[in-house]
């Protein structure tokens, strides 16, 4: 008799416990399921930039089809960056104090629209632990070749504003010669546009402790190839194509 009220406890007791996980289970696909877009700005730093390397704006909106029983959402994205030449050196004068990238010919900042697919790998239970996705995504490239300028001292005096030169500027004397760089805002109407494609693959770790915002972090990988060869470095080999590791952090909201 004993044995049998045992076995009839430990039935109910399972199917108490059964019931309660799928109950948990289902509120929890709930959850994941009533957020249908996620929308959020970030800053970014990469291998081919200093510690701060541009500004990104992402969205993700939900998908009806899942992707290997998955959540998958379409991602899009656009990103503003610099770009820098491994060769390039800043340099300060003794003399003047003014700082100087020696051979700069041009800067490039990177227009990125991107569109893809984000595949939500893991998912947080009731607002606890990190949601992980995988993105991969692809676009053009809008390469911005804007003039370095600098200030050069001419043989009669005058101090003038202008792109550096690599044969003007180059025989630099002690009577004639660059005294520091110009303006960052100066020469943005000689700039120059290259086209280029680029791809990108990632995983973007979400860490909100709140229920409708987002903060997280996305890391990745860049491949990029322009038309030509952009001209960052005049005394350096310069290059079409480029790949660079990135992390982005991102804040934003969601919405069901």
């Amino acid at each position: 008799m004993m044995r049998v009220k045992f076995l009839l406890s430990v039935s109910i007791l399972f199917a108490l416990s059964t019931d309660i996980y799928a109950q948990r289970r289902a509120k929890a696909e709930d959850s994941e399921e009533s957020y249908k877009s996620f929308t959020s700005f970030g800053v970014t730093t990469n291998t081919n930039s200093g510690i701060l390397g541009g500004a990104v704006f992402r969205q993700s909106s939900a998908l009806g089809s899942k992707l290997f029983g998955k959540n998958q959402y379409r991602y899009l994205a656009v990103e503003l960056v610099n770009v820098k030449h491994p060769k390039e050196l800043s340099q300060q004068d003794f003399v003047t104090g003014a700082r100087l990238v020696y051979g700069k010919q041009n800067y490039l900042f990177v227009l990125r629209p991107e569109y893809g697919r984000e595949l939500t790998l893991f998912s947080r239970q009731d607002d606890e632990g990190i949601s992980i996705s995988g993105i991969v995504a692809a676009g053009p490239s809008l390469g911005l070749e804007k003039p370095y300028m600098v200030q050069f001292q001419s043989s009669d005096g005058r101090v003038v504003t202008e792109p550096f030169d690599p044969v003007k500027h180059a025989g630099s004397t002690q009577t004639t010669g660059i005294v520091g760089a110009g303006s960052f805002f100066q020469g943005f109407g000689q700039t120059k546009i290259v086209p280029g494609l680029h791809v990108k693959t990632a995983m973007s770790f979400e860490l909100s402790a709140f229920r409708e915002n987002v903060t997280g972090v996305e890391i990745g990988f860049i491949a990029e190839a322009f038309t030509r060869k952009v001209q960052i470095m005049a005394f350096a080999e310069n290059r079409s194509f480029f790949t660079s590791g990135y992390l982005t952090l991102y804040f934003g909201s969601k919405k069901r």
